[in-house]
């Protein structure tokens, strides 16, 4: 059925045709179809204007660029998608020297939310603004959540979970109010981190509504594992304890657990640690047909690791930004070794399990492109991976490295200090010694 959004040509034809009580029916369907078009244009616009407007800032078609990034702003739903492209618009103005438009821009963005604060501070692509009067006032209006250091004091927040769940109940009454449903009851009341997560890795309500309706079984069968969460607090508290006892400079931020879109299983913002929850949800009684890639969800009782593997990013701020594979790698298996050794298990074991064996064939493909950007061959590859290979084998190799290093050093308490500052990823891979432990291999 093709609906024509037209107002006036739809009302015309009505009074003509039906009578008044079937008119009102004729109309509410009508607008259903219209907003469902324009659900998924939005979905369609979002990825296709924001690929549009990276493009031109690339390019450094500055002009075209805030354009792009002003629609982009025009039409995110989430807040945090909202605040970044109005940053974006505001870099390409002050790449054109037009400070003002700059400035106005920079300050819608932080109303709406933008909370990097040591970004703007360290953006080159905004120095036309820092000799302006202006400049501190803005930094001072950027707020920074307050980093805590004490274990004990770290929020673990489940509230959108339970808040999806009773979503769900709701829909399953009235499915065809789906949108509206999701919206008021989830999306509407999401907490900080969720609001984070939505805008990072899932981008519009009408994607993650497609998700659950190509997933009825699954969801059918995972709530038990998903509440679970508030289960797992006093074992998370317990390796963020374990944390501190390595690293007396460790920050432990909020956790988050939302229901998302399979998109992410973890990911860090600002606001804290967002654990996609539905994503360690597997177990007894799950069924999990209808998920193409069963790499993607993982046991319930991944979650206490995942968390502490994101804990980690979460304090990598000390490391060298080196566009080369072993960095992301070293990256990633940091976080899986440091996880494991706070939590007991590391946060990826599958990857570990296959890999057993196949060591030397792994890093002999890896040295090929360790020194060149080529993350997607290592990391976040599920959909080029080979019979021969497996999805993210780069936290593999980084894990390896890291346990060397650990393994090799007299100071425990320094080697993870040094692994958190990483200024040179060739001299700390000859430091750990991994090469020779694989030489020694049989």
């Amino acid at each position: 059925m093709i609906v024509i959004c037209n107002k006036k040509n739809a009302l015309w034809s009505l009074k003509k045709t039906y009578p008044n009580f079937m008119k009102k029916i004729i109309c509410i369907l009508l607008l259903t179809g219209c907003i469902l078009q324009l659900n998924a244009q939005n979905k369609t616009d979002i990825s296709s204007i924001e690929k549009e407007a990276k493009e031109y800032y690339k390019t450094k078609n500055y002009e075209k660029a805030t354009s792009k990034y002003l629609q982009l702003a025009d039409i995110s739903y989430f807040k945090r998608n909202k605040s970044i492209a109005l940053y974006m618009a505001a870099r390409a103005l002050a790449s054109q020297n037009k400070v003002d438009s700059s400035f106005i821009l920079l300050d819608k963005a932080i109303t709406n939310g933008f909370k990097y604060k040591t970004h703007l501070i360290n953006d080159s692509d905004l120095a036309a603004l820092h000799n302006n009067p202006k400049w501190e006032t803005l930094i001072n209006k950027t707020t920074t959540k307050s980093l805590n250091d004490n274990p004990n004091l770290a929020k673990i927040i489940t509230k959108d979970v339970h808040n999806f769940w009773k979503a769900y109940d709701l829909v399953a009454k009235d499915t065809s109010n789906a949108y509206n449903i999701y919206k008021k009851n989830y999306f509407d009341k999401a907490s900080n981190g969720m609001e984070d997560y939505m805008g990072l890795k899932v981008k519009s309500i009408a994607q993650f509504i497609a998700h659950l309706n190509a997933h009825p079984k699954l969801y059918q069968t995972i709530r038990p594992n998903t509440l679970k969460v508030d289960e797992y607090k006093d074992e998370i508290l317990q390796s963020f304890r374990n944390f501190k006892q390595l690293y007396a400079e460790a920050k432990f931020p909020d956790v988050y657990f939302v229901i998302g879109a399979f998109t992410s299983g973890g990911t860090v913002s600002p606001e804290g640690l967002l654990i996609g929850t539905n994503q360690m949800s597997d177990g007894d009684g799950v069924n999990t047909e209808e998920v193409v890639n069963k790499l993607r969800i993982n046991k319930s009782e991944t979650l206490p690791h995942v968390v502490a593997h994101e804990l980690i990013h979460f304090q990598q701020d000390g490391l060298k930004n080196e566009k080369i594979t072993l960095k992301y790698a070293i990256q990633e298996g940091m976080a899986d070794f440091i996880g494991e050794l706070i939590s007991g298990k590391t946060a990826n074991e599958k990857i570990y399990q296959w890999a057993k064996g196949k060591e030397k064939m792994i890093w002999e493909k890896f040295t090929k492109d360790m020194y060149k950007d080529r993350y997607n061959n290592w990391i976040a590859n599920y959909n080029t991976v080979s019979a021969d290979s497996y999805p993210d084998l780069g936290y593999w190799i980084g894990y390896q490295i890291c346990k060397s290093y650990y393994e090799n050093a007299n100071n425990k308490k320094q080697a993870i200090y040094n692994m958190l500052h990483i200024q040179d990823y060739k001299q700390f891979l000859a430091d750990s010694k991994w090469e020779k432990k694989l030489d020694a291999m049989k």
